[in-house]
């Protein structure tokens, strides 16, 4: 299966989850697959120290950022093609909900990126699986709103989700939720108190559940 991977800049606090986003990659192509990572080209919302938690007085792209995780292999997701892929899968971290859309800001209330609704919107007409680790599946509520997804265990955030309209499943480490009818899949990652293994082990769960469904 050849696999999207929408990033949203290179870091949790403002970017993508790096964990989230290596375990991820590392997933697909232990399970067989292949990806290509793709970033909107735009500003992030804001850049923060990463050893203080302390926004800084500087700016960066979101693009140019989530580079550094790809390794320079990225493309535009301005330049996205639905039927060259098979599945999408977005890590989380802040620049989910900061970046990609305005959940950290607005809650339920929240704005998504154009690009990015037009890129799962896509892949959902076409009948495509769509996975969302962490924090991202709120992006998948605001989209669909009448689906099931988790984000683990944060009761703001799982009630945030149900104003959006979708059915919040709890969930522990390395389970996920499927909603069959729309082909989602999430997996609460680091929304829960976890390391590095329980992210490995969400990831290659997500990526499994995706390679499953996609035959139905």
């Amino acid at each position: 299966m050849k696999f999207a991977v929408l990033l949203a800049g290179s870091g949790v606090f403002d970017g993508s989850e790096i964990h989230e986003a290596t375990m991820t990659l590392y997933a697909i192509m232990k399970n067989g697959g292949t990806y290509q990572v793709f970033a909107p080209d735009i500003d992030q919302h804001h850049v923060i120290n990463h050893i203080t938690g302390e926004e800084m007085d500087e700016r960066r792209n979101v693009l140019i950022e989530s580079a550094r995780i790809a390794r320079g292999d990225i493309k535009n997701l301005k330049d996205f093609e639905a039927g060259d892929y098979d599945a999408l899968i977005l890590p989380g971290g802040f620049g989910a909900a900061k970046n990609l859309s305005t959940f950290a800001f607005d809650g339920a209330d929240c704005k998504i990126n154009g690009e990015v609704e037009n890129a799962i919107r896509a892949m959902n007409d076409k009948n495509k699986p769509v996975g969302a680790l962490c924090i991202s599946p709120v992006i998948l509520a605001k989209i669909f709103g009448n689906v099931k997804l988790t984000i683990g265990q944060d009761k703001d955030t799982a009630d945030a989700v149900e104003l959006m309209g979708a059915t919040h499943k709890k969930t522990d480490h390395g389970e996920v939720v499927v909603d069959k009818d729309k082909k989602l899949v999430t997996s609460p990652c680091y929304m829960l108190d976890a390391n590095i293994l329980n992210i490995a082990e969400g990831a290659d769960n997500v990526v499994k559940s995706i390679m499953e469904i996609s035959e139905d």
